[in-house]
């Protein structure tokens, strides 16, 4: 079984904070850095407190967390870390440059598709596979099939379960 390591929030908002300050930014200069990518889309921009308290939240909106990464130019496995802080030795990929209007998201019907095929040809069922992805339920998982959104650090465990990068699993979207 593959070791799965945790998504850490903290070290996102650490990276946050020291570009921010390397670039001689403000918190509220970032944002609107960031939330330029959601010009022209229906989506709701990102808030100065969700991005100033990241750092003490357990989970994230995905949307929210790959705005940032595109804005760091870094991949979401660079935030993978073990107990031992040893960097994440799987495969990464930058994300996707979505382009004017448009923002990146969670493509969960591919995510599920790819467990799915995987789990199948394991001859698994969606309860042991549950058991090997923390915080999943085989609800869980099966719901990934009809597009909900999944948010960080959950959706990193069943990226590094399939071992393919998670920009295999984002698309760009109007909304």
């Amino acid at each position: 079984m593959t070791r799965l390591l945790p998504f850490d929030l903290r070290a996102l908002h650490t990276a946050l904070a020291s570009a921010r300050m390397e670039r001689g930014l403000s918190w509220t200069e970032v944002l609107a850095q960031i939330n330029r990518a959601f010009e022209g889309t229906p989506s709701i921009p990102i808030s100065l407190g969700t991005l100033r308290e990241m750092d003490r939240k357990s989970s994230v909106t995905s949307a929210v967390v790959l705005q940032a990464l595109r804005w760091l130019g870094r991949t979401p496995e660079s935030f993978l870390v073990s107990a031992g802080q040893q960097p994440y030795s799987g495969p990464a990929q930058l994300l996707p440059e979505p382009g004017p209007g448009r923002i990146l998201r969670f493509d969960t019907r591919a995510l599920h598709a790819a467990l799915d095929a995987r789990r199948t040809e394991d001859g698994l069922s969606w309860k042991q596979l549950a058991a090997q992805l923390p915080g999943f339920t085989p609800a869980m998982l099966t719901n990934l099939a009809t597009g909900p959104l999944i948010g960080f650090p959950r959706v990193m465990l069943p990226t590094q379960w399939l071992q393919q990068p998670a920009a295999h699993f984002v698309r760009i979207c109007t909304r």
